[in-house]
């Protein structure tokens, strides 16, 4: 096999260089030993001996097996036992989760069961008296539904689409096929119904989590319905049914700065609103190059803001309607983000909330205004060196108790708080410890507990396996809901909360549905588990989860290895890398899953990883802090020495012909890979990467890089440094993307040109934000079956049938 670098052949050689050596070492003791005639000493310099051999064998081991790689008629039978199993698997695993239906007693649950061959069964459980039973005769259903239709329906392959029990009617209602049908269970006949207004479960009060970024509901009317606020030439009005000029409230508004987002308070004394500078949107173009029935290619802008562009900025006011006084609120420009929500404080009229995200992502405020004066006053003010993550944070406002469940990473993890909405005090910290609060499923503020989901909290279990837990304010009470498995679990809730299914899987363990009490966690009964057998029957075997430490030497690198189903143990084979190192999440699968693209790939001859790095996102703040105006970084010290502990467990393990492939943000990362680490990494395909954080969009790369905009945005560009390319490299693009302007990757390749690079380059016309689609993938396919394992694809524009190509899924 011919290395495809000078780097590679330097690491062969220099692993020779070592095993020489150590061998030399172990002679020389060897020798040395047999002159001595203490036996103790003796002793000891064998044990040496041994020492260095065993050092020496794992890169003996690894050198001694011959690279994978296939002949034509292999390589083609690969090809076509890829599109096979692509096709095979689908529909293989059965019984995958249970998704409970709750009818409007609340007390009973439908669900659906996909059997083999696409038959269907239909099951009522009713919690109470511990019973699952069919929800009807499949049979009688679909001969009464195809006498009251024009359509056939099959009794085994019923397809119901919704239920509803009425009992008392001897009736059950059914939705299929977009049409609703009142089958009657005495005389076993069905007619087509308008769409029933049908009960609902109770509602019990519970609030569930809610965006906190939606975008500010200006409200004109005054609380009392009598009086209308307007703005006309850039100030505000007040009007009266029977007046149709209205009052003029303000004077020094204009058209170029107008007043506007106007709210009242709740008595109407009040009328909080903003002297806006508006800022147009800076535009992007794309192309349609080859639209139907044209000549011309066609030329769209939309706009779309960048990192350093100018905000439209609020200037907050408030103003006494009756008096007709106005005082600026004594707080900054809210030149980031639109106009906040405000929140008046229950009770009195005179103070309300608002919150404020500084641009630059390091400081996070909830400043309470006092309405008579506009004093401004910090109720929660965090601050940081690195950054906050904007779309993580949670605020849970209860009027009634002047308090506030705030979720923070302020200790080094993330955890809830309750603080004093008047005296922004913290009464408790809710959780604490060395594991993260993942998400706010609900807050019980009669009970005051706050039901959520963590990952972290249990030792010796992979640390992003989520478990859902209660905990009352005062941080006693931790209800453990999900403990009785080391899994990722997903629970659905009855409509008052007081049974769950849950449905937990890891990516080696088949799902299993249950039903659980809430009050204890206790079983009720097993819904499912899934069948997985006619999966493995395909001769595939479950991904192989993978641990190894990271560029610390002590933080637990997680990630998945899939091999091939035909996999020899007597062969080494290429690495291909998924990677997606966007800081946004962590992206390693926990939940099962059978089949995708990464086991299709490794199909033709590859071992095929994927982990998370520092600098994703659902570990320690430390930990996602690498990310911080460092994104070329993408964990690769992590990935690396990952996938070096990998091959130095398995010597078919090839850590000497590794490949990268990603999208988007991981398009960034594949390319970075060459650029940034070629000793490492030999060939990459980036599909529509934001290859300079300066050409991507405003609200991701601010984030993570920071504001403003600094020479550490032009040193970590691929742009830039594109010059320092020597592996291989295919960039895909989509030329209609409207994520990732494509011009982000039109930019790579020039600069690639202008440096006398090689490359393959692959534009898809009228695609957008994609890997490449069906063709892309075909692309990427046979690019690494070239880089790494030295053959050439199938020449499909020669073959008479063609060959089919997998997809993944």
């Amino acid at each position: 096999m011919k290395y495809r670098s000078l780097g590679r052949r330097k690491a062969t050689y220099d692993n020779y260089l070592i095993i020489r050596k150590q061998i030399t070492i172990a002679l020389t003791f060897v020798l040395a030993a047999m002159k001595i005639p203490n036996p103790g000493i003796r002793k000891r310099l064998y044990l040496h001996t041994i020492g260095a051999l065993c050092l020496s064998a794992p890169l003996m081991a690894q050198k001694s097996l011959p690279a994978y790689q296939p002949n034509p008629a292999e390589l083609s039978a690969s090809y076509k036992r890829m599109a096979l199993m692509d096709s095979l698997t689908k529909g293989s695993v059965l019984k995958a989760q249970v998704q409970p239906n709750w009818l409007a007693d609340g007390q009973s649950f439908w669900y659906r069961n996909v059997l083999k061959d696409s038959l269907t069964e239909y099951l009522v459980v009713k919690p109470g008296e511990n019973k699952r039973t069919p929800a009807f005769d499949n049979a009688k259903i679909a001969a009464a539904l195809s006498k009251a239709s024009d359509s056939t329906f099959s009794a085994t392959k019923l397809w119901i689409s919704d239920i509803h029990f009425e009992p008392e009617k001897h009736s059950i209602v059914l939705q299929t096929k977009g049409k609703w049908f009142a089958y009657d269970t005495e005389t076993g006949k069905a007619q087509k119904i308008a769409k029933p207004e049908l009960p609902k479960p109770k509602d019990i009060g519970w609030t569930r989590q809610l965006s906190r970024w939606g975008r500010f509901r200006a409200d004109s009317v005054s609380p009392d319905r009598q009086t209308k606020a307007f703005v006309r030439n850039g100030n505000i009005y007040l009007s009266k049914k029977e007046d149709k000029n209205g009052q003029q409230l303000t004077y020094d508004g204009n058209p170029l700065k107008p007043y506007g987002e106007l709210s009242w308070s709740p008595d109407g004394r009040y009328l909080v609103c903003y002297r806006i500078d508006h800022r147009d949107e800076r535009q992007v173009s794309i192309i349609f190059s080859s639209l139907p029935n044209t000549t011309r290619g066609e030329v769209k802008t939309r706009g779309y803001a960048q990192p350093g562009d100018e905000f439209t900025s609020y200037e907050m006011h408030v103003i006494d309607v009756q008096s007709g006084k106005s005082v600026q609120v004594q707080s900054e420009v809210i030149d980031f983000s639109n106009a906040p929500v405000i929140r008046w404080r229950k009770g009195e009229a005179t103070h309300f909330t608002y919150e404020k995200v500084d641009r630059g992502h390091q400081r996070f405020r909830v400043i309470e205004v006092d309405a008579s004066s506009g004093a401004t006053k910090n109720i929660i003010d965090e601050k940081t060196d690195t950054f906050i993550y904007q779309n993580m944070i949670y605020t849970h406002y209860q009027p009634e108790n002047h308090e506030i469940v705030w979720v923070s990473e302020k200790d080094g993890w993330r955890h809830i708080y309750l603080v004093d909405e008047q005296t922004g005090q913290i009464k408790n910290q809710v959780t604490k410890g060395e594991w993260v609060v993942r998400e706010i499923d609900s807050v019980d503020t009669q009970k005051r507990e706050v039901w959520f989901k963590a990952s972290g909290m249990n030792a010796n279990e992979d640390p992003y396996h989520i478990h859902y837990y209660r905990i009352k304010f005062d941080g006693t009470g931790l209800v453990k809901l999900t403990n009785h498995a080391k899994a990722t679990h997903q629970l659905t809730f009855s409509p008052d909360r007081t049974y769950y299914v849950d449905t937990y899987s890891t990516m080696t363990t088949a799902p299993v549905s249950e039903l659980r009490k809430t009050a204890d966690a206790s079983l009720v009964m097993k819904l499912e588990t899934a069948d997985i057998s006619q999966y493995l029957t395909l001769g595939f075997k479950l991904p192989e989860i993978f641990k190894a430490k990271g560029r610390d030497g002590k933080t637990d690198i997680w990630g998945i290895v899939y091999r091939p189903s035909n996999f020899d143990p007597k062969k080494k084979y290429p690495i291909i890398e998924n990677i997606y190192a966007g800081p946004q999440d962590s992206f390693v699968p926990k939940a099962f899953r059978h089949y995708g693209e990464m086991q299709s790939m490794a199909e033709l001859g590859f071992v095929v990883v994927q982990m998370d790095g520092m600098g994703t996102y659902n570990r320690s703040k430390a930990f996602h802090d690498v990310c911080w105006k460092n994104l070329a970084d993408a964990g690769f010290p992590d990935r690396i020495a990952w996938m070096k502990a990998l091959a130095e467990k398995y010597p078919q393990v090839d850590s000497t012909r590794v490949g990268v492939y990603g999208t988007s943000a991981g398009g960034q990362n594949s390319l970075g890979a060459l650029l940034f680490h070629p000793g490492f990494y030999d060939a990459a395909v980036s599909a529509c990467g934001c290859h300079d954080n300066r050409v991507d969009k405003q609200w991701w790369n601010e984030q993570w890089m920071g504001y403003p905009v600094g020479k550490h945005y032009d040193e970590q560009s691929n742009v830039t440094n594109a010059a320092k390319l020597q592996g291989d490299l295919l960039l895909i693009v989509g030329e209609v993307d409207t994520n990732v302007p494509p011009e982000s990757t039109y930019r790579v390749a020039d600069a690639l040109i202008k440096a006398n690079k090689e490359f393959d380059l692959l534009v898809v016309p009228g695609m957008g934000h994609s890997d490449g689609g069906i063709y892309g993938r075909r692309k990427k396919r046979d690019f690494f079956v070239q880089k790494l394992l030295g053959v050439n694809p199938p020449n499909r524009n020669k073959v008479s049938t063609p060959v089919p190509q997998a997809l993944g899924k």
